[in-house]
């Protein structure tokens, strides 16, 4: 059996979490030298065990319960089958001395996923404490002190937590005042969050092309489609790519029209070694759960105008007066993120650094796999003056034949390969916002393609023994 899944009693519950992690089926067969088989235990129990108190530390014996489905090497394997279901997905396969030899598994589990979230650190413990405090909603010390952190982390005075990263985005819209009938330009190649939050706030959105070597928007383009109805403009960091900032706010300054920069996949990202969403007006950011730090659900907005984030603030929390309870003074609505939420991300910025180098190794070993297979994939630059980040590994193959073959064949072993972001002005209900044909955009979309990433190393030798098997 090649993939592990089999671990001692005496295992720690940690160490069974972080075992869990690598093998990717998110189950661990407990098995004991002299008995065999003992038990089977999912990260659901763990996790569970946890919140009853159990310390990380405690051997995973002490949670097995007596009652679990396994099979045995002779057994037919229809009737094996049988036993799989929507609450039971993996099986331990025993030979006559009751050791694990093989297992079964549903076919619909990959061994590797795209994305998931790395949540050994101090997670658990914030979110106890934010718990037992009984401060679960909008208020609370991990509120602020991932405000403070976050916001200071990427040279911002100030920093608004919300619900999403959607919101975060309409919540700086909305605070500079962009009205219905109003233009916002933003790129063509981007998550469809960015253009719908220019349509919820009823403004028009103006779909631009991108720049070649770095995916981002195009600075000419930009300056092209400035007009007296444009009120905003929205940079996107894609995958964790800087765009040029440089030129985007001499444009800014020249026609004075504020920059809202959506950074959800450029945690850590730099210009000229500043760090993204500190150039514009307001730098909006993702935690959703496969982004590099995440909260679950969840984003920030970030500023250097006191001005901005009082606005913020009062906008996100109903319009209310800031002195003055139930009194409200303008339109607004609830973007606000639980204190819950932020112990969490607290945790998770707390290894920030860390993450940021451990995804850069997951590319570098798709570069070296990919390149002694034979096959072209250019990823993404690193450019003059841009610190890169990884949010997903990802990059360019010859042509959309090329990279749907390698997409299949990835898919079809297990390994959860994704295609890139759509043109969004190839999708008929985005259509009508490009003034003109963004080529650059639809050709990096054809043949885009993106691997799995994690913040941890656990799943990077399986990584590496798939993709070599599997060529």
């Amino acid at each position: 059996m090649k993939v592990n899944l089999v671990c001692s009693p005496k295992n720690s519950i940690k160490e069974t979490l972080y075992l869990i992690d690598k093998n990717g089926y998110g189950t661990c067969f407990i098995q004991d030298d002299l008995k065999g088989l003992v038990g089977v235990i999912t990260d659901g129990d763990l996790r569970r065990a946890i919140l009853q108190g159990k310390d990380l530390e405690e051997p995973v014996k002490n949670i097995l319960s007596k009652k679990f489905v396994f099979a045995k090497e002779r057994e037919n394997l229809l009737d094996i089958r049988k036993k799989l279901s929507d609450e039971i997905k993996i099986i331990p396969i025993v030979n006559v001395k009751n050791k694990v030899v093989d297992f079964i598994a549903n076919n619909k589990i990959n061994a590797i996923p795209v994305a998931s979230p790395d949540l050994y650190g101090n997670e658990l413990k914030y979110l106890t404490d934010a718990f037992l405090s009984t401060w679960i909603s909008s208020s609370g010390e991990y509120i602020n002190k991932f405000e403070k952190k976050f916001s200071s982390y990427v040279n911002c005075k100030y920093g608004s937590l919300v619900s999403n990263g959607t919101v975060a985005l309409e919540l700086a819209l909305k605070s500079f005042g962009v009205q219905p009938g109003q233009e916002v330009i933003l790129p063509d190649f981007t998550f469809a969050a960015t253009i719908n939050s220019v349509l919820n706030i009823g403004a028009t959105p103006v779909l631009v092309d991108i720049e070649e070597d770095s995916w981002c928007i195009s600075p000419e383009k930009i300056k092209k489609h400035i007009n007296r109805k444009t009120a905003a403009i929205i940079v996107v960091h894609v995958y964790g790519q800087p765009a040029n900032m440089e030129k985007i706010m001499k444009i800014s300054n020249h026609f004075n029209i504020p920059i809202i920069e959506d950074c959800a996949e450029a945690h850590g990202a730099k210009f000229k070694n500043k760090p993204v969403g500190s150039f514009g007006a307001i730098g909006t950011y993702s935690f959703y759960a496969n982004k590099i730090i995440t909260t679950g659900e969840g984003g920030i907005c970030v500023t250097n105008s006191k001005t901005l984030f009082k606005k913020m603030a009062k906008i996100k929390n109903h319009g209310m007066s800031e002195n003055k309870r139930y009194w409200h003074e303008i339109q607004g609505s609830n973007y606000r993120m639980t204190n819950m939420q932020a112990a969490i991300g607290l945790a998770q910025f707390e290894r920030v650094e860390l993450m940021l180098k451990i995804r850069k190794k997951y590319e570098n070993t798709y570069k070296k796999i990919f390149r002694d297979k034979g096959l072209k994939i250019s990823f993404q630059k690193n450019l003059k003056d841009r610190k890169r980040v990884v949010w997903l590994a990802c990059g360019t193959m010859e042509n959309s034949f090329s990279r749907e073959k390698l997409f299949k064949k990835l898919v079809n072993k297990g390994i959860d390969t994704r295609k890139v972001f759509y043109s969004l002005s190839d999708m008929p209900i985005f259509k009508k916002y490009s003034p003109e044909e963004c080529k650059v955009s639809k050709d990096i979309s054809s043949r885009g393609i993106s691997f799995p990433t994690f913040n941890n190393e656990l799943r990077l030798d399986n990584i590496k023994q798939s993709l070599v098997k599997n060529f």
